[in-house]
């Protein structure tokens, strides 16, 4: 087991909660913990257990007091030697720190279960001399109703107890404490050490429904064999976490955090998913569910999509067996036509869209780290029916054989202004009209993973030439999307197959006609967006005609159910193209609501537009233009906390979304550059998400669900999966795949600047710039210098 020594000012992740490996957590009453070391608020700077239940109680803490002749110590800024994390699970962590003068301790906190967490406090007395040490459990509750803790008692046994929002949490430590003086209601326990003498007390703390059901468990909970839990634990966690070894301890502690962080995610499988599931943050205000089920939960805790699974599944590394499940969970919704959903959520909970196609790339993704062919041909079928159903005329509306996005959920981008209507500069663009690149790549990295997975797996050839086929294409559809002048693709009109600026060509208060009188040389579409400033605005019906005259031309009636709600109005987007637009006629808005009709703009830029690098699509010479005039440059991507979602700001105010930097597209780019050989490049893009997690695991002991490409601060819902540090893409960079604790894959060289050690279950592996030492369990070892790909076995 590795040992820690990390204080306040290194990198920090303090959570605690049920872990679905060893207990089946509570998905609609899930209790999450977070760990305080102290820090500059005087009054609650303590060595504490933090929650809010779910948002059930403003606050709940508990937090250590030790007392010696008189004088109590509870602020960790004066005691003689600060806390220091030694061991980081999911569930558990140990604390060791020295409050008085050669009074050594230990704290280990454990949470069991999704109801309870338990404490264990060892003592020792370091000094000479015999010594009575006073040692409080505090307990501050701020219900939101109830009652705050008081002391009382529970079957003779002296407890604390609460109310607050329908629980009670109650209190309970070993040795029969005594109720201490306060200012926050506490037990505490007198205890006599001799010199070099070590004692120890556990406490816990439930909370269900009633005082008497809370005791119980909190009771249950404290009389559990912690060294056997202990050891249970730990001997979990080396099988399925690496241990990484790099020159850097911030690197250390910021690598194994995410994957401690990530295996927290998870609850266990129900009757709605056949195997566990996770959610994309887990945090002391999430976890109550008001209607007793989970379908009232928030976006990050209703299900996952295809981009969520292929990011966690990178993080765990050492655990692909959760890569093989998480396939099975989205293949279990699977209909009839072979549409899989964009989103299953473990209270049935259902995105309702066609998921993004990345299942088979998945799957592929896990047969190379486990050579799992049973799996491949018992999910075979499946996939490829899934493949197919995406060039069904509900996806692929013009039957050109290149399919479009059905929504902006399905991208795994919801704020690009393209498409997205709620933000003040977006434009709010119908993302089934236009060819969307990062669509058409994820599909030619699908077909490319099946002819894969059918080769593997032996299935006739006729088949994987259809695929094949199919994404020839596609590619077709991306070479016409390529922008030569920006060495960039682009979005494309879906019937004409062009890019369009959004050059106004009418506008106007009120109802009535408009005539702008404009010609196109080839056929645009348009946008009609409607300004109001009331909240109760009507949706208007808008006919728009070729000639002024209604008998001649093309004419489009766009009704009002055809509009979305968008910031400041109303938008609507033409399914037809109109090569002259003669007469606008309005209906249905107040005089005061302004309409403005506007060419489509497909111009915008973002990562996404990047991913037929991931695809391996462009040839060498555009790879390269690409990487070098888009990615490596400091105006457009390359920022030293990471590629941004929008090369430059639509709007001053669009700072966090533009800057923001996204994990998963970084994961997948960064995938894309060492497919093109560019390792230093993917080593560098590395070392700027790494900085930025690192930064803000010590500042904020959170990571964050984006981080600003700029300062590296952190945006969004605190320790979201998407803000984890990039293990998947650490390794890949390095060169080392661990294939199983006999058998390794490496490739090219370590150009991080120090060498690097993984341990996995008895395997060892360092990786230094000119060679590759690997060690198996039982002794034998191999050195490589060679940089070409190969495997090493026992």
């Amino acid at each position: 087991m590795r040992d820690w020594s990390l204080s306040l000012g290194d990198p920090l992740y303090l959570s605690l909660a049920a872990d679905a490996r060893l207990c089946k957590p509570d998905y609609v009453n899930d209790h999450i913990w977070e760990v305080e070391l102290g820090g500059t608020d005087v009054e609650r700077s303590a060595v504490s257990l933090n929650t809010t239940f779910g948002l059930r109680a403003r606050s709940m803490r508990l937090y250590l007091r030790f007392t010696e002749n008189n004088n109590s110590v509870v602020d960790p800024n004066t005691f003689i030697t600060k806390p220091s994390l030694r061991r980081s699970y999911p569930n558990f962590l140990t604390l060791d720190f020295v409050p008085i003068e050669n009074l050594n301790v230990t704290t280990e906190f454990w949470v069991p279960e999704s109801h309870a967490v338990a404490g264990r406090v060892i003592l020792t007395n370091k000094s000479n001399a015999i010594r009575q040490i006073h040692l409080e459990v505090c307990a501050a509750l701020a219900p939101l109703d109830g009652q705050s803790i008081i002391p009382t008692q529970q079957q003779l046994v002296n407890i604390l107890a609460g109310q607050t929002s329908g629980i009670a949490p109650v209190i309970f430590m070993t040795g029969g404490p005594k109720h201490g003086p306060g200012p926050h209601s506490s037990l505490l326990l007198e205890l006599e050490l001799g010199p070099g003498a070590t004692r120890q007390i556990t406490f816990a703390e439930a909370a269900l429904d009633t005082v008497p059901t809370s005791f119980e468990l909190a009771r249950r909970s404290a009389a559990r064999p912690w060294e056997a839990e202990r050891a249970r634990i730990e001997m979990l966690d080396a099988a399925q976490t690496l241990d990484i070894r790099t020159g850097d301890p911030d690197w250390d502690a910021a690598l194994a955090f995410s994957q401690k962080a990530a295996h927290g995610l998870f609850f266990s499988g129900n009757d709605h998913l056949p195997n566990p599931s996770f959610v994309n943050a887990r945090h002391m205000d999430n976890g109550f569910s008001r209607k007793g089920d989970g379908t009232d939960y928030a976006p990050s805790w209703n299900g996952q999509t295809p981009l969520d699974a292929y990011y966690i599944s990178s993080i765990l590394h050492g655990a692909p067996q959760v890569t093989k499940k998480l396939i099975l969970n989205f293949l279990a919704t699977q209909n009839e036509s072979g549409e899989v959903d964009s989103k299953p959520g473990l209270a049935a909970q259902r995105g309702k869209l066609i998921a993004a196609p990345l299942l088979a790339s998945l799957a592929w993704k896990y047969y190379q780290d486990t050579q799992d062919d049973a799996f491949l041909a018992e999910v075979y079928p499946q996939l490829i029916k899934f493949f197919w159903v995406w060039f069904s005329p509900e996806h692929d509306r013009n039957r050109d054989g290149v399919p479009e996005w059905d929504h902006i959920l399905q991208t795994g981008f919801d704020d690009n202004p393209v498409f997205d209507a709620w933000a003040p500069w977006s434009q709010g663009l119908d993302i089934s009209l236009v060819h969307s690149p990062s669509l058409e790549a994820l599909l030619v990295h699908e077909a490319k993973s099946i002819v894969k997975i059918a080769r593997i797996i032996g299935r006739h050839e006729e088949e994987t030439m259809l695929v094949q086929s199919q994404a020839e294409r596609i590619k077709i559809s991306l070479v016409a999307g390529w922008n030569a002048e920006q060495s960039f693709y682009s979005y494309r009109d879906r019937d004409s197959g062009l890019g369009s600026t959004g050059n106004v060509i009418a506008s106007k208060k009120g109802d009535g006609n408009m005539r702008p009188k404009v010609e196109f040389e080839n056929g645009v579409r348009l946008l009609i967006e409607v300004q109001t400033k009331s909240p109760a605005a009507k949706r208007p019906e808008v006919e728009i005609s070729e000639y002024f005259t209604k008998s001649k031309g093309e004419t489009e009636i766009i009704l009002g159910h055809q509009f979305q709600w968008r910031s400041g109005g109303l938008v609507a987007t033409t399914q037809k193209l109109f090569t002259r637009v003669g007469r606008i006629s309005v209906s249905g808005l107040d005089k005061n609501d302004k309409i403005v009709v506007k060419i489509i703009d497909t111009t915008g830029e973002d990562i996404t537009l990047a991913l037929p690098l991931w695809a391996g699509v462009p040839e060498k010479q555009q790879a390269h233009a690409l990487i070098g005039r888009n990615l490596l440059m400091a105006d457009r991507f390359d920022r030293p906390f990471g590629m941004p979602s929008l090369p430059l700001l639509p709007d001053p105010e669009a700072d966090s979304v533009a800057m923001g930097v996204a994990f998963p597209w970084n994961q997948l780019i960064g995938e894309g550059l060492l497919a093109y050989g560019f390792r230093a490049e993917a080593t560098r893009l590395t070392a700027h998400l790494m900085n930025a997690v690192i930064q803000n695991l010590k500042q904020n002991r959170a990571f964050y669900q984006r981080y600003h490409a700029e300062t590296g601060a952190g945006i969004g819902e605190r320790n979201s999966l998407h803000g984890f540090a990039p293990v998947g893409l650490f390794m890949r960079t390095l060169g080392v795949a661990i294939l199983s604790a006999t058998k390794v894959k490496l490739e090219g060289r370590n150009l991080f600047p120090w060498p690097v050690t993984i341990k996995y279950k008895g395997l060892t592996v360092v990786r230094a710039a000119e060679q590759t030492v690997v060690t198996f369990a039982n002794g034998e070892s191999a050195i490589v210098k060679n940089e070409q790909p190969c495997i090493v076995e026992m």
